[in-house]
């Protein structure tokens, strides 16, 4: 299940445990919620080291590149 759909469940969770008085409900969906937000923030870092890393790799085939130039040059 994707973050946003986990946040959806446990807002739900927490709403139907706060309305029905089920305290272990609205925890689990407090819970819930908070998990997907972990999960947010984690595939967020992943999507910016994922960049970075592609920017490298960029980075480094251009080196090559102009390094290969300047040996065929002499």
């Amino acid at each position: 299940m994707g973050a946003e759909a986990d946040q959806v469940k446990g807002q739900a969770e927490q709403a139907v445990g706060s309305l029905t008085g089920d305290k272990d409900l609205e925890a689990e969906g407090k819970a819930d919620r908070r998990a997907a937000g972990a999960k947010e923030k984690l595939e967020s870092a992943k999507h910016k080291v994922e960049e970075v890393i592609d920017k490298a790799e960029d980075k480094v085939e251009e080196v090559i590149d102009k390094t290969k130039e300047a040996l065929h040059r002499k």
